[in-house]
């Protein structure tokens, strides 16, 4: 059976803040819709075949069965790529754990890989109403719509939310009231740094 192709940006061998519970690799995967005003993974968001062949981190990856628990997938939006159902199968085969960073922009491709994870970290970027300013598009009806089908799925998970200029603390009082009302966790307060070459990731 042929490995599922995936367009790997970059891959971090070892971490431990990334996957609670557990001593994980970080797969970066290219490409995302968003253009958020701080993203701290510019060389991610170009939608490429990736630096990295799949096959290889898959070959990788088997080499580190029982020195790692989990694989986490990362990016950009991992839930861009139509063959990521595919790669976490494949990786769950191996024996890892499996999660997911995501902001939640495809509420159906979410729906399709929530039974094949153990974790999600769910990127939340401003009131719903108005995400344009900060990702560049109207993402907030699909960010929402993703949130809830994450909640509902029981799946464990933790809700963050990096803190730009432009989201002040009357903005963030509307967002913690609007995830109450959807009984989801406060958010993470993450803080916005400016992207620099040291802040991002690569193979």
């Amino acid at each position: 059976m042929r490995e599922p192709e995936l367009a790997v940006g970059g891959l971090v061998p070892f971490t431990t803040i990334d996957f609670p519970g557990r001593l994980a690799a970080v797969v970066f995967c290219q490409g995302c819709p968003w253009r958020c005003t701080y993203c701290h993974n510019p060389h991610l968001l170009p939608r490429g075949a990736g630096t990295l062949p799949w096959a290889d981190v898959l070959d990788w990856l088997a080499s580190r069965r029982g020195l790692l628990d989990g694989v986490v997938f990362s990016g950009g939006e991992p839930l861009l790529q139509r063959n990521l159902p595919a790669a976490l199968a494949e990786v769950r085969a191996l024996g890892f754990a499996t999660a997911l960073h995501t902001a939640g922009a495809y509420p159906e491709r979410l729906a399709a890989v929530l039974p094949l994870l153990d974790w999600a970290g769910f990127d939340v970027k401003a009131p719903f109403a108005d995400y344009a300013p900060i990702v560049g598009c109207d993402g907030g009806r699909a960010a929402r719509q993703s949130l809830e089908l994450l909640l509902a799925s029981g799946l464990p998970h933790e809700i963050r939310c990096t803190v730009p200029p432009q989201l002040d603390e009357a903005a963030l009082g509307r967002l913690c009231a609007e995830l109450a009302d959807l009984g989801a966790a406060q958010p993470v307060r993450q803080t916005c740094r400016l992207p620099t070459p040291s802040t991002e990731h690569s193979a």
